[in-house]
């Protein structure tokens, strides 16, 4: 169980709370009242600030857009490449595993809610910003986007639900870890080696 809430900030502690039990356990194995009940407030204080149990959801999609978007950004301003941000991609969904599982879980939220549809379209914006450098002559730029999200996110998700490991296919990488994985198997189809180390 989480610490108790005294005081502060009740929504930011109740986005944490859910963001603990869905890593734990899965998006459908809390309620308001289950949250409320943790964090030791009453059973409305969760309602005032949500709405409802899908009003939270929401909440975490749109954190998760949102950081998400920040990350890919800063990665770009760095100097990473079309690449690097996909790799970016992998660490954010693997250090913010119940944020990912709820960015793209439609039918666990209201899609067609303002902040989460503006969060969802910048986060998507950083993702394929860079996506004609690895166009065939700066050519199809969609397919590109495609590819390249599709690679990342499947990584990302294989590694997220066990499959990379059980499969055994990561152990054919040896002791790389997963945003060397992601780096070299994400560089193959843009035709990238992976950097030296």
């Amino acid at each position: 169980m989480a610490d108790r809430y005294h005081h502060g900030n009740l929504r930011a502690a109740v986005l944490r709370r859910a963001a603990e039990v869905i890593e734990s356990e899965g998006p459908y194995s809390f309620s308001l009242r289950s949250l409320a009940a943790d964090l030791g407030v009453s059973h409305t204080a969760p309602r005032h600030h949500f709405g409802s149990r899908e009003g939270v959801l929401n909440a975490i999609a749109v954190e998760g857009f949102q950081g998400l978007a920040e990350r890919l950004r800063a990665t770009r301003a760095a100097g990473g490449d079309f690449l690097e941000t996909g790799v970016e991609y992998v660490r954010f969904a693997v250090e913010h595993p119940a944020h990912f599982q709820v960015m793209f879980a439609p039918t666990l939220l209201d899609v067609g809610e303002p902040e989460l549809a503006a969060a969802r379209r910048a986060a998507f914006a950083e993702l394929t910003t860079g996506a004609d450098t690895v166009a065939p002559d700066g050519g199809d730029k969609p397919a590109a986007v495609v590819a390249g999200w599709s690679i990342v996110h499947g990584i990302a998700t294989l590694a997220l639900t066990g499959n990379l490991d059980s499969s055994g296919v990561r152990a054919l990488f040896g002791d790389a870890d997963l945003l060397d994985i992601a780096r070299r198997s994400a560089g193959l189809l843009f035709r990238h080696r992976p950097s030296e180390e």
